[in-house]
């Protein structure tokens, strides 16, 4: 385990309970934090994605392609 998670781990265990909830409420706030950050970030790379696809030429060969 790297130092600062011991640390982290021994400062949990010295003191009172309740200050142990608001650490874990603040290490909570920190992965949502990030897990919404992840989640942005695939949304636009979603939407870049859309981008390439809907575009003028497809748009005429699928015109084509359904009067056939």
């Amino acid at each position: 385990m790297n130092n600062a998670k011991e640390r982290l781990l021994k400062i949990i265990d010295e003191i009172p309970e309740k200050e142990v909830d608001k650490i874990l409420d603040f290490a909570e706030y920190l992965k949502t934090k990030k897990e919404k950050s992840l989640s942005e970030d695939l949304t636009k790379a979603s939407e870049s994605s859309i981008d390439f696809w809907v575009n003028d030429i497809d748009d005429e060969v699928d015109e084509v392609w359904n009067d056939s």
